[in-house]
Parts: C-alpha cells; sequence; structure tokens
C-alpha cells in the first residue's frame, strides 16, 4: 500500500469537509438559497422585467405543469444581463423597444405586454419570432427554465422536473480512466 494519499482524500482533507453530515448541511444550505427566488431584480426596472416575463410565459407556458414564470426565468435573464451576458443589455432595450412599437401597432388600445390575453401575445411573438430578438428571448428563456437554480431561475428544478433530470451530488462512475482505477484500488 502506498503512502500518498489519493486525490479524494487530498480534497476533503484541503476543503475541510470532516464529516459526511456536514457536507449534507452545506448542500442543503446551497439548494434552499437556490431554490429561493432573489430578493430584487438587478439590471432589468420592474415594468420592463413583467414585459419580458409576459412573453417568456408564452414560449414556456404554464399549462398543466411549470413554465417559465413558476421557474423564475425573468431572475435568470436579469442576473445573467448583469454579468456572463452583459453584452446582450443594449440587445435587449432595443429589442423591447421595437416589441413594444410593434405591440401598439397591433393592439392600438393596449398599455403593456402584460396586460395583452394570451392570444393576443401569442399573435405578437409570431409578429416578431424571426428577429434575433426573439432567438436571443428563446434561448436565455430555455437557459433559465433548465439551467442550474444557481443561475437564477429553474426555481425549485421546476424545468429539471418537467424533463425528468435529477438533481444528484454524484453519479455512478466511473467517468475516465482514474475512477475505474481508484475503484480496482479499493476507493483511495
Amino acid at each position: 500500500m502506498s503512502d500518498s494519499i489519493s486525490r479524494r482524500e487530498w480534497t476533503l482533507a484541503t476543503l475541510g469537509l470532516a464529516t459526511p453530515a456536514e457536507l449534507a448541511q452545506a448542500w442543503q444550505h446551497a439548494h434552499e438559497a437556490a431554490a429561493a427566488p432573489p430578493a430584487k431584480l438587478n439590471v432589468l426596472d420592474p415594468e420592463m422585467a413583467r414585459e419580458i416575463e409576459a412573453l417568456t410565459s408564452r414560449i414556456i407556458p404554464s399549462d398543466g405543469s411549470p413554465g417559465a414564470r413558476e421557474a423564475g426565468v425573468i431572475y435568470f435573464i436579469d442576473r445573467a444581463l448583469g454579468g456572463w451576458q452583459s453584452e446582450h443589455l443594449p440587445a435587449y432595450r432595443r429589442g423591447m423597444t421595437e416589441v413594444q412599437a410593434l405591440r401598439t401597432r397591433m393592439f392600438p388600445n393596449s398599455s403593456s405586454i402584460a396586460a395583452l390575453s394570451e392570444a393576443d401575445q401569442d399573435r405578437l411573438i409570431a409578429a416578431f419570432d424571426q428577429t434575433p430578438f426573439f432567438s436571443l428571448l428563446r434561448t436565455h428563456t430555455a437557459f433559465g427554465f433548465l439551467g442550474s437554480p444557481a443561475y437564477g431561475g429553474n426555481r425549485g428544478g421546476a424545468g429539471w422536473a418537467h424533463i425528468g433530470f435529477e438533481d444528484r451530488a454524484s453519479f455512478s462512475p466511473p467517468f475516465g480512466y482514474y475512477d475505474a482505477q481508484a475503484l480496482r484500488e479499493g476507493g483511495k
């Protein structure tokens, strides 16, 4: 038997994770924090967020199961536009200005996208669904619905439940040659 420690032992020792109970407690806290919606929007103003949420709720509607609204997709979009997708914020502002102008032309007596009926929201979306802005919005909606709750969307794992994905801490090895080797050596 070798005097060297395994990669797993080194990782646990380095991270100071002394017991499985402490690991489980930290993990539970992370899941609870991820499941809770952010306290506020950071980039989008409430009016723009309501309008975007109305559109995302028609892209992934709540028809018998949670949709984009229940999954908190708007919080994912807000967080993405304030971080790793910040270069798309001008496209959202420009795109929403164009969609609002289109809404005014199509529904002159309307006050907002959110106030339109679902059928009228669908007609509005059909009128701009071939644009680059719609493609971006649809992509962000899917990411927010199916991505990790840690990124602000997929509240309560709604998207994962919809596709049957199980959120587990570990998956069955081997992922690579090193896991197979570790199993042969008795887990070290």
